[in-house]
Order: structure tokens, then C-alpha cells, then sequence
């Protein structure tokens, strides 16, 4: 400590600060235990995050990234394959040799709910092994300009997802160039 600063020292009460003191408290009783145990407190650790938790996450926080700059034609075919599967899955798909299991229709909602959306539909779609579902991205006759935004997002988001091994477009009694059947793995 500096030889010039001095300890802030409690200073004594004077009588009328005694009295006020009193007044405001009033009678004390002194407290019969003679020993305080204090115990600490631990806090409970969270438990470490599944592997799977953190997947629904990052799949929940999906980019929206470069997909507005990558243009997609109204009647463009959308196709993907996760590397590391065989090519014949893709040609499976695209001939429709997968039951579909469920369908998604996106129509009508924004990006951010239709992001949303493909997160919670995909969540319910856990129990099969592997699974076929058909999304309805629409083909963007009613957007501004006629741009088939859901379509541009659909293609951006899907290769992203762990889940996905592989998407394309529909046939024409299915939904052609406006949905994409996508062939789903377990978690």
C-alpha cells in the first residue's frame, strides 16, 4: 500500500446515529448457534450436448448463404447426390422407386418459415431407416417476377442438411419442376 492513501477505516456512530439505528431495527435477539457450516454450493453441469442435439442444430441454422446468386430457372430439374453414394440411388429416385412417405408443401410461406419448416418435417421423419419424402417448393408463378425463390432456397439448404443423401425434381404427375422427392437417412 502507497504510504499516502490511507485504509477506508469504518468510523465510530455517534449517539444520535446509535438512537436512529435502534429506533429503525428495533429489539435483536442474539442468535444461539454458536457454529456456522457453511456448505458449498456446486453447481449441476449440463450434460455434454448429443451428438444428434447438436446435428438438429446446425440443421436448424441452415445458410441462406450464396443460394439468391446461384440463378434457377422455373422449369429447371434439381439434382444432388452426397458424395460417397452409389449414383444408382440418384437414378432410383428420379424414376420414383421409393414409396414417399410423406409430403411438405411450402407454398405460400417465406424463407424463414419454410426454412423452419423442412428443419421440423425432416425431425418427424426419424424412425425409417431411410426414407423418401416429396417437398412442394412451388414453381414460382405467383412470386414477383416469377422467381422461383422456395426453389432456389429447397436446392440451397437440402446439400447441407446430414440427413439428405439425395434430391431431384419430381416427375409431372408428382409435381415436376415444382417439388423434389428427397431420400432421407437415419440420424
Amino acid at each position: 500500500m502507497h504510504p499516502t492513501h490511507k485504509r477506508n477505516a469504518p468510523t465510530a456512530l455517534n449517539e444520535d446515529e446509535i438512537t436512529l439505528f435502534r429506533e429503525t431495527i428495533g429489539e435483536v435477539e442474539p442468535v444461539a448457534i454458536q457454529q456456522i457450516i457453511v456448505t458449498p454450493t456446486h453447481k449441476k453441469l449440463n450434460p455434454r450436448p448429443q451428438k444428434t442435439q447438436f446435428r438438429d442444430y446446425l440443421n436448424e441454422q441452415l445458410s441462406d448463404g450464396y443460394a439468391l446468386t446461384e440463378p434457377i430457372e422455373q422449369g429447371e430439374t434439381l439434382s444432388y447426390l452426397k458424395p460417397s453414394n452409389a449414383p444408382m440411388l440418384l437414378r432410383k429416385l428420379k424414376r420414383g422407386q421409393f414409396s414417399v412417405t410423406s409430403t411438405l408443401d411450402l407454398h405460400g410461406m417465406t424463407i424463414d418459415e419454410a426454412r423452419n419448416r423442412i428443419s421440423q418435417f425432416f425431425n418427424q421423419q426419424r424412425q425409417e431407416i431411410r426414407c423418401c419424402v416429396r417437398i412442394v417448393h412451388g414453381k414460382g408463378n405467383r412470386s414477383l417476377g416469377q422467381i422461383p425463390v422456395l426453389k432456389r432456397m429447397v436446392n440451397h439448404w437440402l446439400p447441407q442438411r446430414e440427413d439428405v443423401i439425395a434430391f431431384c425434381s419430381t416427375p409431372a404427375h408428382d409435381g415436376g419442376t415444382g417439388a423434389v422427392y428427397v431420400l432421407l437417412q437415419r440420424r
